[in-house]
């Protein structure tokens, strides 16, 4: 009678777990996950995540590589540039001050990227001036701006490009 007792009622516990669970909520369940996103600028990469909510049986997601995304609302004007190609003491010598306007509504972090002619050859600079300035302008705060700042000496060593020039700044956003 015992083992009757106890087999009813592991049958009951069953029937009761199994169809207790009603379908309709599990098409309800969500969870939040974060997606990493990537993206370059010059063979640097810089990551932001974003979340979403997403039904559970949703895998969990891989990095996106995205386009960097340029700020709008974005000026910038040049204080001041000077290139020497041959200081006299084997160094070539780049100086420059550029304005970068933020004329959003809201702060901003991120890189000036330099688009330089050199002997008519086009390049953009990446992280290079930006990493190496003593301003860096990682950041620009709500309709504000900040002054990059470059003052670097070279050696010859490599040899130098006779001309150089500033044709275009752009602010690549880091953080979203």
């Amino acid at each position: 009678m015992l083992i009757k007792t106890i087999k009813y009622l592991l049958a009951c516990t069953y029937l009761i777990l199994t169809y207790s669970c009603d379908n309709s909520k599990d098409d309800d369940c969500t969870k939040t996950i974060t997606v990493n996103n990537v993206y370059f600028v010059n063979n640097q990469s810089y990551y932001y995540e974003t979340t979403m909510e997403v039904p559970c049986d949703t895998p969990d997601p891989e990095p996106i590589e995205v386009n960097a995304p340029i700020l709008e609302n974005f000026t910038y004007e040049i204080i001041s540039f000077n290139y020497t190609p041959d200081t006299g003491n084997d160094t070539s010598r780049l100086q420059f001050e550029i304005k970068l306007n933020n004329l959003n509504n809201f702060p901003v972090e991120g890189i000036a990227v330099l688009a330089i002619k050199s002997d008519n050859v086009e390049y953009t600079s990446g992280n290079y001036y930006a990493s190496n300035a003593t301003n860096h302008c990682y950041s620009i705060d709500a309709n504000s701006y900040c002054t990059l700042t470059f003052d670097k000496e070279e050696s010859l060593i490599y040899g130098s490009a006779s001309t150089m020039e500033i044709i275009n700044v752009e602010y690549y956003l880091t953080n979203q």
